[in-house]
């Protein structure tokens, strides 16, 4: 968004969306299950608006978010992901938070765009895996790939989680919040034992590794919380520009 309002002030991003206001927003995308991603989305897009109108969420007027969506549309030519990020948040905003009446609201549709995922070779996905350069990105994808996860969901894995007597594992959170069981092949238990030997931690089957997270004296990982996005997509991002598959390539694309 550019540091010009509608109105041509200049002003810093956020500057009009007050702390008290996006608490309460941060509050009821909790409340109502939203997940991390979709939480940051939705706060991001009306922070955008805010910039936009150059006034307190609160304060914006219908006529605000009709030009604010044409700014986006026409001016920006946002990708139909974003525009529906925004449009969502918005929408949520008006609807939950800061009620208002609006027609605006009530008008906007975006077409829905159907397009089909990148999708690898079974010999590329094993090239890709083949080339993480630890244990851990190796397992991690490998895990991803073979369980059919998403990023966050992997990263969340806790020991709890696998059911290796039952060939099962236990996701839990998944998108919508909702929580499902998925096999457990016996390549994926193997990787995922022998991996787990070499941290021990008590619940996270891929704790957070670094300075912060050294290993105590006993060999178990005193990390507090999973390794980081981050980590796991620049990994990615690393292998898939050595590889050049002529494709665009991320960790959800072990999933497709």
């Amino acid at each position: 968004m550019s540091k010009f309002s509608s109105n041509g002030s200049q002003d810093a991003p956020g500057s009009h969306f007050p702390e008290s206001l996006r608490l309460r927003l941060s509050e009821d995308l909790h409340l109502t299950g939203k997940a991390k991603r979709t939480h940051d989305g939705y706060i991001r897009a009306v922070r955008q608006l805010s910039d936009f109108a150059g006034c307190s969420p609160d304060q914006v007027n219908e006529q605000h978010v009709r030009q604010f969506f044409l700014h986006l549309k026409n001016d920006r030519n946002f990708a139909y992901g974003s525009l529906r990020v925004a449009f969502s948040g918005i929408k949520f905003f008006f609807t939950h938070t800061c009620k208002r009446d609006w027609e605006i609201i009530k008008m906007l549709k975006l077409q829905n765009i159907t397009t089909l995922p990148e999708v690898l070779t079974i010999e590329q996905v094993h090239e890709l895996i083949g080339s993480a350069t630890t244990q851990r990105m190796f397992v991690y994808f490998w895990t991803v790939y073979s369980l059919g996860l998403r990023l966050n969901e992997a990263l969340h894995l806790q020991v709890s989680d696998i059911d290796a007597e039952r060939g099962w594992v236990h996701v839990h959170r998944g998108k919508g919040a909702k929580d499902r069981y998925v096999p457990l092949p016996t390549t994926t238990v193997r990787l995922l034992r022998n991996y787990w030997a070499s941290h021990r931690h008590p619940c996270l089957l891929f704790p957070a590794d670094g300075r912060k997270h050294d290993l105590a004296k006993d060999g178990i990982s005193q990390a507090t919380t999973p390794m980081s996005e981050t980590a796991v997509q620049g990994a990615m991002k690393q292998i898939t520009k050595k590889l050049r598959f002529g494709k665009k390539v991320s960790i959800h694309t072990l999933r497709h």
